[in-house]
């Protein structure tokens, strides 16, 4: 039997495809697709209390969002990214060199500011430096064309993960744009987040498991069952949170004694594909994927 789902839900116009919380401006970005997959996006930003959300218009369609922490996030599209600033809307069409007809589909953000791209067709580019008006063209420092698709991409540092759902497998790419050690991950990984403690996590949603890797060297350092569908994650200083997307809830688990122990767990939004954390007032957000809203369960990690 379905459960009403733990703290508040804040309506949302949309399917969301992603989440971020932005801990400069204190806001919840969600990347809302449009109506089609030729439709231009927009961005939901939520801030406290309990007025509507602003949405900013995006030029185009985006596949993937990160966000640097400051109020500005990065979105991939067609033949490069967009950049939208948080608190004033404004937003900024940045090309990449000689990738004019690529269809981007993961973006990160790396400790140096430098911004790492994923494409449909396996390749993984590092851009030289971003534009100084954030417009124009950015220079490719490197591109790596090993993979069938790069579906997701994180950061710990200047190294960068890389998710390929068709290969099952997960990749660092070094500071310099150079692929590392890879590892299959699971029978089926979907998504993937960093952990705040320097982890990065991954959700085998085909094989039922929470996977936990470090990254210098790329190893599989825990591996635990999750059931019904494991999919949407974000990491906290406290718990690592995996959804549930088969029974609509969240669970919270402490990775600190080598072996997932779940601490706490909340029925949610329907379908929750996407997570979010503030560090700062412990608050967890769940973004439905079906138009369900987003919940907020504030101090979400107990006493405990």
């Amino acid at each position: 039997m379905s459960q009403a789902p733990t703290g508040a839900v804040r309506p949302l116009s949309g399917r969301a495809a992603a989440a971020v919380f932005d801990d400069g401006t204190h806001q919840l970005a969600v990347l809302v697709p449009g109506p089609d997959p030729a439709a231009p996006a927009g961005i939901s930003v939520f801030a406290g209390g309990q007025q509507p959300p602003r949405v900013i218009a995006l030029p185009g369609p985006v596949t993937a969002l990160a966000d640097d922490g400051r109020g500005t996030v990065y979105l991939a599209a067609h033949g490069g990214y967009f950049v939208a600033d948080l608190s004033s809307g404004h937003t900024a069409a940045v090309s990449v060199s000689q990738a004019q007809q690529v269809q981007f589909t993961a973006i990160a953000r790396r400790g140096d500011g430098k911004l790492v791209l994923g494409s449909a067709d396996g390749a993984v580019y590092l851009l030289a430096a971003q534009p100084p008006d954030n417009s124009g063209t950015a220079a490719v420092a490197s591109r790596n064309k090993i993979f069938a698709r790069v579906d997701s991409l994180v950061t710990q540092g200047n190294t960068t993960v890389v998710l390929d759902r068709g290969q099952t497998s997960v990749t660092t790419i070094d500071a310099g744009g150079r692929a590392e050690q890879a590892l299959r991950a699971g029978e089926g990984a979907t998504t993937l987040a960093a952990d705040p403690l320097g982890l990065f996590l991954a959700a085998d949603t085909r094989g039922g498991q929470l996977l936990v890797y470090g990254v210098d060297p790329l190893m599989l350092r825990q591996a635990y069952p999750v059931r019904q569908a494991p999919y949407g994650l974000t990491g906290s200083r406290e718990l690592a949170w995996v959804t549930q997307t088969a029974s609509n809830m969240v669970i919270g688990y402490d990775l600190s004694t080598g072996i997932p122990i779940e601490k706490v767990r909340y029925p949610t939004v329907q379908q929750p594909n996407s997570l979010a954390f503030d560090q700062t007032s412990g608050t967890l957000y769940v973004v439905s994927g079906s138009g369900a809203g987003v919940q907020v369960i504030e101090h979400a990690a107990g006493t405990s």
